[in-house]
């Protein structure tokens, strides 16, 4: 073993701060999240779901959004879950609408039932296509991408949008520069925010983040997290969006495939260093894809610094 006589500064700053408290211990309490969840499809799954939203709940988080799936498939389930949670929570509910499978008029439909709901926050994306594998084709008379339908929502109303960003490419991009090309034109169009694809090295966020100032845009990036349920699903949903995923982290989750409470032990330390890191680096908004489960979410978030409000909790045993 060899130890270097010339440490750097940060190391040094590093190890002073690992010996002096825990690295979550005192934390300002300054950080905001959301949360991320998808319609339910079963009656066992829709009471998981409100379980979960009435966990988060607490946290006061800045909004909670709700999938959309390929095609418009889950359409009616994902307008029935963010109709009840803009009316039976004090969370803001955001909706995700997608191009495919659409026409601009059937769009402008879905988007004015939210907004009769109460609903004013769209999660605007393109979509993937309705075939994993194919490639992604805009309906004849639908809007052809983001781009277009962020500015098409903005004429219908006065939506909050949020779009998505990828710190390490969309497959479909020509270049990681096409890529932020197109992610300004979203926001040009009128997104107030985006949010990224999930990934593992808080590195990679702190690049596309330079990249993203040195295009010269603004507006808030939001991370996303993905805590860790099982390592095999993350690793076939990291495949689809082109996300890294470490060597170590198939290491360290080794074995762990019938030992479901080790698994969320190892998944929340994991997920709670990249958020601590996040965090050291000046983030104070994360969004995760909880998957339906909250407690993953809740202990990262804790660590974090944030607690559950009593204000919250007295209302709900009311």
């Amino acid at each position: 073993m060899t130890f270097s006589l010339n440490p750097s500064l940060a190391q040094l700053e590093e190890a002073r701060n690992a010996l002096g408290a825990p690295l979550y211990a005192d934390l300002a309490g300054d950080a905001v999240v959301s949360f991320e969840f998808f319609p339910p499809k079963t009656d066992k799954m829709n009471e998981a779901l409100w379980a979960s939203v009435r966990t988060l709940e607490p946290l006061s988080p800045r909004f909670v959004s709700v999938t959309y799936g390929a095609g418009g498939s889950t359409r009616e389930r994902t307008h029935a879950t963010v109709s009840r949670i803009a009316s039976e929570t004090n969370v803001p509910a955001a909706a995700h609408l997608t191009c495919v499978g659409a026409s601009k008029a059937e769009i402008v439909e879905v988007a004015q039932a939210y907004w009769d709901a109460g609903v004013r926050h769209i999660v605007a994306l393109r979509g993937d296509p309705p075939v994993a594998g194919t490639k992604f084709e805009p309906h004849p008379q639908g809007y052809a991408n983001a781009v277009e339908l962020v500015a098409g929502l903005k004429k219908i109303a006065p939506f909050e949008i949020s779009v998505s960003a990828y710190p390490e490419t969309h497959p479909d991009a020509a270049s990681p520069q096409s890529d932020i090309d197109n992610l300004k034109a979203k926001l040009d169009a009128g997104a107030d925010r985006a949010i990224t694809q999930f990934f593992f090295a808080p590195e990679t966020f702190f690049r596309f983040r330079d990249r993203v100032a040195s295009a010269g845009i603004d507006a808030e990036i939001v991370p996303g997290i993905m805590p860790v349920s099982t390592f095999a699903a993350t690793s076939r949903m990291a495949a689809m969006c082109g996300t890294d995923v470490p060597a170590w982290m198939g290491r360290l989750f080794e074995g762990l495939e019938e030992l479901p409470a080790a698994r969320q032990l190892v998944a929340a330390t994991i997920t709670a260093e990249l958020c601590r890191r996040l965090y050291a680096g000046g983030t104070r908004h994360f969004h995760f894809y909880t998957l339906n489960r909250a407690e993953l979410s809740f202990a990262i978030c804790h660590m974090l610094g944030l607690r559950a409000q009593r204000n919250v909790l007295t209302e709900r045993a009311a």
